[in-house]
């Protein structure tokens, strides 16, 4: 029993964990503010484009049947703007990220010589040499 508590202790506690859990917490929190943005905001301006019907009441009428497709056109809508604002979000966070991060100093380090090539400069030098 012991050992499993040990275990579950590691992992519980480990970052990525907790990040996650995090992450799904704001993710969470980050997905009413949106549905909220397109339910009282953009479904309403684009209810008055069409004609001023709302999504939740669009449906065809088949017989005795009626298909509602207006939550499905909402549910669409929901998922192309939430979509939307995550990227937007992860590109600002990428931004702060490479602004406060600190640059990595390249090094170039020269390329080494060749045995041949510090033979030749030997000779080359023994020749200048000579011909003083």
């Amino acid at each position: 029993m012991k050992k499993f508590i040990k275990e579950f202790k590691e992992f519980a506690l480990k970052g990525n964990v907790i990040d996650m859990a995090v992450g799904v917490i704001i993710g969470s929190a980050f997905s009413k503010i949106v549905s909220s943005l397109v339910a009282d905001v953009f479904t309403p301006l684009i209810g008055i484009i069409i004609g001023g019907k709302q999504f939740e009441g669009l449906s065809w009428q088949v017989g005795e049947a009626s298909i509602g497709y207006g939550m499905f056109i909402q549910n669409v809508v929901d998922f192309f703007i939430m979509a939307l604002c995550v990227f937007v979000f992860v590109k600002f966070i990428s931004i702060l990220k490479k602004k406060y991060e600190k640059p990595v100093p390249v090094v170039v380090e020269e390329p080494k010589k060749s045995d041949e090539t510090v033979l030749l400069e030997q000779i080359l030098e023994e020749l200048k040499k000579k011909g003083e």
